[in-house]
């Protein structure tokens, strides 16, 4: 019967092997990484993590922004390019702070640039700020907007961007105002319109200065200078507002620290809360794993900087370290006790 001899033949022919996972050799210890963005895909349960891209993780020696992807916070990809400066733009170095945030059904990267060569009025200050690309996947590619001109003022020297949504659904730029023209850097606020353009002017949050923790440095007119870094947002499960944000302390080491707004809105005003890491620690975010648990990732020292993970409680008054989770990024010099 035919039949019979075309059933021998599909019992004769080999059975297709499933799809082999993606290889995952990567560890934090081996990764370099700095600002360090991370976003949880619920949808295919995997973890992205954004970064600064480095030629030596991928063999691409543009300017621009790498992901790592990872199932279970250990075990991490070797870093693919989601996105490139195109030639032609005001900017030629820096790919700093990359976000990744979910506006309006698509994803919106959040980076900033630099050029030195691109004169600001005050001496000794130049363009800066943080630029916006947009893809229609997690993973990009994504495509520069509006020709790469920075979000807020190009005339203001601006740098980490983030997107915050407040209550009522509109959407704001939050960044840090740069010490080098500010002189005590600030941490202010930008409205947006629905596209994510500016829809007025900046709004002054706080300074560095006002935290105890932060320390300013001496310089040589017989001032201080204050840094501000890295401000991300936070809302806790009774609705009070917190931001990240990192500066240094007296003894010149990076600090995570945590500012809480009185109001639980983003105009504050806004006190500023004992830091949760030192140990030339920062520029951290908080994330949740897929069994719902609070973490926060930050880098770890400040130059050559590897990632770090914390598992985190909310406290409804504010966020703190539970432990540091060695076993996921292999870290050998604690920062935190616990």
């Amino acid at each position: 019967m035919m039949w019979r001899a075309a059933f021998a033949l599909m019992l004769a022919l080999p059975i297709a092997a499933a799809p082999a996972p993606t290889p995952a050799p990567l560890t934090m210890p081996a990764m370099p990484l700095h600002d360090p963005w991370i976003v949880a895909d619920a949808a295919t349960r995997t973890y992205w993590l954004f970064t600064t891209n480095q030629a030596e993780m991928t063999g691409d020696k543009r300017l621009g922004i790498m992901a790592y992807t990872s199932r279970d916070l250990k075990h991490w990809t070797r870093p693919t390019v989601v996105f490139t400066l195109p030639d032609g733009t005001w900017a030629n170095d820096g790919a700093w702070a990359p976000e990744v945030h979910r506006w309006r059904g698509r994803w919106y990267l959040f980076t900033t640039f630099h050029n030195e060569t691109a004169r600001l009025a005050k001496p000794g200050t130049h363009r800066r700020g943080t630029v916006l690309a947009v893809a229609d996947r997690l993973g990009g590619p994504f495509t520069l907007l509006r020709d790469g001109d920075p979000i807020a003022p190009k005339e203001l020297m601006t740098l980490d961007g983030t997107l915050h949504v407040d209550r009522a659904g509109k959407p704001w730029l939050v960044y840090a105002h740069e010490w080098v023209q500010a002189r005590d850097g600030t941490i202010e606020a930008l409205p947006l319109d629905a596209t994510l353009k500016a829809a007025g002017a900046p709004r002054l949050l706080f300074r560095a200065s006002e935290a105890p923790w932060a320390s300013g440095r001496p310089q040589k007119e017989g001032d201080k200078i204050y840094v501000t870094d890295g401000p991300e947002l936070f809302r806790t499960r009774t609705g009070r507002l917190l931001m990240l944000w990192s500066s240094y302390d007296d003894r010149g080491s990076y600090v995570q620290g945590v500012a809480r707004s009185r109001s639980g809105e983003l105009a504050g005003p806004w006190e500023q809360l004992p830091p949760l890491v030192r140990a030339d620690s920062g520029h951290g975010m908080i994330f949740r794993r897929f069994d719902g648990g609070l973490m926060m990732v930050l880098h770890r020292p400040f130059h050559n900087a590897r990632g770090k993970l914390y598992e985190m409680r909310d406290t409804g008054d504010s966020v703190a370290v539970v432990r540091e989770a060695s076993e996921l990024d292999g870290e050998t010099h604690p920062t935190h006790g616990g």
